[in-house]
């Protein structure tokens, strides 16, 4: 399949393969009649939903040839942008307040005033409830997009006062490709990483230019296809929690200290001096922000584990009922033709039900050691605890 062509202009430059989707947002920027105050942007993950709103955002805020003001948009920095990234588990009924309040500004500047939510599926209930008013109710030139993996994953009533887009699923020849024009790796590798990745485009970029990132998943695979018993269930767990902990903390070890030194000077507090008690309440929400980050990006960690691990059951049923094409992880067909031969199909669908347990189980703040340890525990003895 041919690479789907890359818009150049301004502002979607940066958005890649969603034709369809461009066009439908560019007539709604531009036609009142196409327009509507509130959009629900979805698609899997790495498929450029917040690129997509971004671009969005910037053709509607800027004016006719204002090149300067779709930069600023692009940039994160026009005032009439409001982008809320949740670093924490879940976006809060506090985040969404503020929001809310926000968007019954006038546009300071430009001829929208823009409220973008990423990861809008990490609205609770309560938070979403906060939204329906706003939703339902908009100022005239404000403009609401909201970014998901499914319009599933938002209640009915949000999904009611929104229009949907949804952004097409890549070809991992495409992501391919993508990644060899934006990085210059090896055409085979980057094959390897978007197939490896599913199509992830960001997942993709970074296991095809890290090569400790594919031989980690690689072992973490392995490791999860050797575990016979409790005792290897405990062992591989504890190893899964280990490297998404250390990588968690790659991550965000050198955010975390950037920002608490730049807090301290812009409290006046020198640098190595203790931090007087006027100021510590503001330090210590700094480092509780901190702690949520941390947690959200260890739990994103375990749960890219358990995409790769359905990816690993996946081709093993695929191979159980004949395809041998299509397969994600090639480089373990022997392992898995094996697998897929002394396993029934009941086991394998057993194992793949228990991976997505796990994943509510953690959304619910189950400890990710022992959540881990339990699928394993099914991975070794094909029953559910």
């Amino acid at each position: 399949m041919d690479t789907a062509p890359i818009v150049h202009e301004l502002p979607w430059g940066e958005v890649w393969g969603q034709d369809d989707a461009v066009a439908q947002l560019r007539a709604a920027a531009t036609d009142p009649a196409s327009m509507t105050h509130a959009w629900l942007l979805t698609g899997p993950p790495g498929s450029g939903r917040s690129v997509l709103a971004r671009a969005f955002a910037a053709q509607l805020i800027a004016g006719e040839g204002e090149e300067h003001v779709m930069r600023q948009v692009l940039a994160g920095t026009h005032p009439d942008l409001t982008t809320l990234r949740t670093e924490g588990v879940i976006i809060s009924i506090r985040e969404a307040r503020a929001l809310v309040e926000r968007s019954y500004f006038s546009p300071s500047l430009g001829r929208y005033r823009v409220i973008v939510v990423e990861d809008a599926d990490r609205m609770t209930e309560r938070t979403s409830n906060v939204l329906l008013k706003a939703l339902e109710e908009p100022p005239e030139r404000t403009v609401w997009v909201l970014c998901a993996p499914s319009d599933a994953d938002l209640l009915p009533t949000i999904r009611s006062r929104v229009r949907t887009l949804r952004l097409r699923d890549p070809e991992v020849a495409d992501v391919a490709r993508l990644i060899v024009q934006r990085t210059g790796v090896d055409p085979a590798v980057a094959e390897q990483s978007a197939r490896l990745a599913q199509r992830h485009i960001g997942m993709a970029q970074r296991l095809a230019t890290d090569a400790a990132s594919r031989a980690r998943r690689e072992q973490t695979l392995r490791a999860v296809l050797g575990v016979r018993g409790v005792g290897d269930a405990v062992e591989v767990a504890g190893r899964i929690v280990q490297a998404a902990t250390e990588d968690a903390k790659a991550l965000t070890a050198e955010r975390d200290a950037g920002e608490r030194a730049a807090l301290l000077r812009t409290l006046g507090v020198a640098e190595g001096a203790a931090v007087p008690p006027s100021v510590r309440g503001q330090v210590n929400a700094l480092e509780d922000e901190q702690k949520r980050r941390a947690t959200r990006s260890l739990r994103d960690g375990i749960d890219r584990v358990l995409t790769d691990l359905q990816s690993l059951y996946r081709d093993t049923l695929m191979l159980q009922f004949g395809r041998e094409t299509d397969l994600i992880n090639l480089e373990l067909a022997d392992d898995l033709r094996a697998l897929a031969s002394a396993w029934t199909m009941q086991r394998t669908l057993t194992v793949l039900d228990q991976i997505s347990v796990t994943r509510s189980n953690l959304e619910l703040n189950a400890a990710p050691a022992l959540a881990l340890e339990s699928m394993l525990v099914t991975v070794a003895s094909g029953r559910t605890p």
